[in-house]
């Protein structure tokens, strides 16, 4: 229920919104993947129910590392862990550098192989498969489970309608050290696929037509549940490429729903275990094999018994639809995912090959980019414009029945202090950090402080160091973290995982970043270090209209600045969401944002993911 009122002291009538917490017995509807993740979620209160936007701790069903492996082992000891906690939960595949014969890189894998012994972790060696392969087959990612990587085509494991996303190397040493991370459950995606593919078009070209077609964001940092009645017609093997490459669609989950052709799928897995032994009449029957750990009959059983789908009501942020049968095999590119052209277009231009590693065996023979023979005869393609659209849907209905959240002891209940804004989209990691202090180890953090932001604008270290010796002050609040709080554009964080991007805008004196959308990769490294995130859109778009030239980003300010100085001030309530802007004339003005949960609160308390894993260590010792 939303609840405008005029807000007091404005200089013109402004309206706050305020949310009411909804009494019903009714239980609100979820996603698939609102489910699934509610399974595996930790600490919730009694009756909460999951949703997209939400924080909570999550113990995943399994976590894999692959090569990266070496370097989660030397976090995990740094933090103090000596045990996993759940052997079982963790899963080493040797799959990137398999090639690589180099001393150095057989010790590397040595060391991996002879630590998954000393603590019992599943282990399979370089030359065994590629790792979110073995997942699949081995039954790790498993239907109607939560199983994360610290790879980004974890996404792949929403083929077998398997929760799959990605973490970053902290993550993955505190599940190790714990059997749990946090997670934000991102916004819910519907993707409808309609009709059946002609003879000749893959899943590959499904997926590659969808980042084409639907390329401006739509699924940027989005859970995407497949639909529709053209998903029957998919093979399981469709399904993992599609899901796989929602990666470079810009998702952090593709899942496809469980449904009868899944089912069949794992009896066929089921048959092929009992295939492993036979009997003769000369020397009887051979044993039957060992019941496998995680692909066996009780398991599909009780899957089948109990298949999750999503509530007739569930909420979506947008509904993307595509015409399978009118789909054409494509071809990604150039340079980027989100260009596709349909291949009878480019076989009319006759493009010609200067190198012939084989785009497809009949343009090599033909000299220029073309479909195998089979395909030249174009008559059964219904079109070569595929059929889709999409409709973005209102959340405000959902997010307006959200209770406040409690805010925990030690964590601030209000972020205040001076508004800088950064105007400008897909501000990077390296813009925010330099690379060329990135592998400099021993930078401490108040050198790292001195050169945030330089490859972006060089001035706003010392603005940040000036306004922070302003704020100095002790807040009149006991319960208010001051600082200068960093507005931007879109996409923020993008780019590299360096750690270090957070840790300096940390150290600057920079406690909360508000933008219209954060890098995923760099929202867990800011949480991981204590850096809180909010996204505003509708203060990025005032604040655009009002400091920038033609109101739009990436030129910088109206005065040609990198980094403007408004002269706000800002104050933001951490259990309602409430923000109150004092604009440079005392006008005050009304926003709202998503709470942050008790997890991310508790890791703030922690000083981070490590702080809070060596937390957890010392209890347990206790």
């Amino acid at each position: 229920m939303l609840a405008p009122r005029p807000y007091n002291g404005s200089s013109k009538i402004l309206f706050r919104i305020r949310r009411f917490a909804t009494v019903s017995n009714a239980k609100p509807p979820q996603t698939f993947i609102e489910k699934v993740v509610q399974r595996y979620a930790l600490g919730l209160a009694p009756g909460q129910t999951v949703r997209a936007g939400d924080y909570v701790m999550i113990r995943p069903e399994h976590v894999m590392s692959h090569d990266n492996t070496g370097p989660v082992i030397s976090k995990f000891k740094a933090i103090g862990a000596s045990r996993i906690f759940n052997p079982k939960q963790a899963v080493f595949t040797l799959d990137h550098d398999v090639q690589n014969k180099t001393d150095k890189n057989l010790k590397k894998y040595a060391t991996i192989e002879a630590f998954a012994r000393s603590h019992e972790v599943d282990f399979y060696p370089a030359g065994r498969g590629i790792g979110h392969q073995i997942l699949v087959e081995e039954g790790y990612a498993f239907p109607q489970t939560l199983t994360v990587a610290s790879d980004s085509h974890s996404n792949m494991y929403g083929g077998v309608g398997c929760v799959g996303t990605p973490i970053v190397r902290t993550d993955a040493a505190a599940i190790w050290a714990t059997g749990q991370t946090w997670w934000q459950v991102p916004r819910m995606i519907k993707v409808e696929l309609s009709g059946k593919l002609s003879p000749g078009v893959t899943g590959k070209d499904v997926i590659v037509a969808l980042c084409g077609l639907f390329n401006d964001d739509q699924v940027l940092n989005g859970a995407i549940e497949f639909t529709g009645d053209g998903i029957s017609a998919l093979d399981i093997d469709d399904r993992l490429t599609i899901s796989n490459m929602t990666t470079e669609w810009g998702a952090l989950a593709g899942v496809f729903p469980v449904d009868e052709k899944l089912l069949q799928w794992y009896e066929s897995m089921l048959k092929k275990t009992e295939l492993r032994t036979f009997s003769s009449p000369k020397i009887g029957s051979a044993p039957p094999p060992p019941e496998h750990p995680r692909l066996n009959r009780k398991r599909l059983n009780d899957l089948s018994a109990a298949v999750l789908t999503s509530d007739p009501d569930a909420t979506y942020s947008s509904h993307l639809r595509l015409d399978l049968s009118t789909l054409v095999p494509h071809v990604s590119g150039p340079n980027s995912v989100k260009i596709s052209t349909p291949l009878p277009d480019l076989t009319a231009k006759k493009i010609a090959i200067n190198k012939a590693p084989a785009v497809v065996a009949a343009s090599a023979v033909k000299g220029y980019i073309c479909g195998p023979d089979h395909l030249q005869d174009q008559s059964h393609f219904s079109s070569q414009v595929p059929g889709y659209s999409i409709t973005s849907s209102s959340v405000a209905s959902s997010n307006a029945a959200r209770k406040e959240q409690a805010v925990i002891s030690g964590f601030p209940k209000v972020f205040s202090g001076r508004l800088l804004f950064a105007p400008q989209d897909n501000l990077n990691t390296d813009g925010i950090y330099p690379g060329k202090y990135t592998y400099q180890d021993d930078m401490t953090l108040e050198q790292q402080a001195k050169v945030v932001m330089e490859n972006y604008d060089p001035s706003f270290a010392p603005m940040v160091a000036g306004l922070t010796r302003d704020l100095s002050t002790p807040s009149a609040n006991a319960n208010s973290k001051r600082g200068v709080i960093l507005v931007s554009g879109y996409n923020f964080g993008t780019g590299s995982s360096r750690e270090q991007a957070a840790t300096a805008l940390k150290s600057a004196g920079v406690p909360l970043v508000i933008s219209g959308s954060f890098g995923d990769i760099f929202k867990r490294n800011a949480i991981n270090n204590a850096l809180i995130c909010m996204e505003c859109p509708e203060l990025v778009r005032d604040l655009t209209e009002a400091y920038t030239p033609q109101q739009k980003r990436g030129n910088g300010g109206l005065r040609g600045e990198l980094t403007v100085n408004p002269g706000w001030d800002i104050e933001v309530e951490m259990a309602t969401g409430s923000v109150v802007v004092t604009t440079d004339t005392g006008e005050k003005r009304a926003y709202s944002v998503q709470p942050v949960g008790p997890s991310v609160q508790e890791l703030w308390t922690c000083n981070g993911l490590e702080g809070f894993v060596l937390q957890k260590l010392k209890s347990e010792a206790v």
